[in-house]
């Protein structure tokens, strides 16, 4: 899966476009809800080496948020590393290279969308004080 790939993957799922917060980097981007303004994912170009790979050049990642008891298994698999600048326990990150399948990216980051997005209090469980 390419960078445009999940870009309109996001947005047709989601109705979400990518932001541009890092003023002199028109290259990584974040996706937030729209109405708590959380990330769901951010995506930025870097060299593999960063990454702790031994190949020259760079690739395209996805940060998405992930459930903590999937990350041991996706650490293992090719296209997922430890998440590049992130909370490495909520967080992974996956490349854009080709590596990853893109069932299993798109089944990611709409778990992370998911984990995300603003909860809704149950009615019925407010304190009484």
């Amino acid at each position: 899966m390419t960078r445009q790939e999940l870009t309109d993957y996001i947005f047709d799922a989601f109705s979400v476009e990518p932001d541009y917060p890092f003023s002199r980097d028109d290259v990584t981007c974040v996706f937030r809800h729209t109405d708590n303004r959380k990330w769901f994912g951010i995506m930025m170009k870097i060299p593999y080496r960063t990454l702790g790979m031994n190949r020259d050049g760079e690739t395209d990642i996805v940060n998405i948020k992930c459930d903590p008891v999937l990350m041991g298994s996706l650490r293992g698999k090719p296209g997922f590393r430890p998440a590049y600048h992130m909370n490495k326990d909520k967080w992974i990150t996956i490349l854009l290279d080709g590596s990853a399948g893109r069932e299993e990216i798109t089944a990611l980051v709409d778990m992370s969308f998911r984990m995300t997005e603003t909860k809704l209090r149950k009615a019925g469980h407010h304190s009484e004080f």
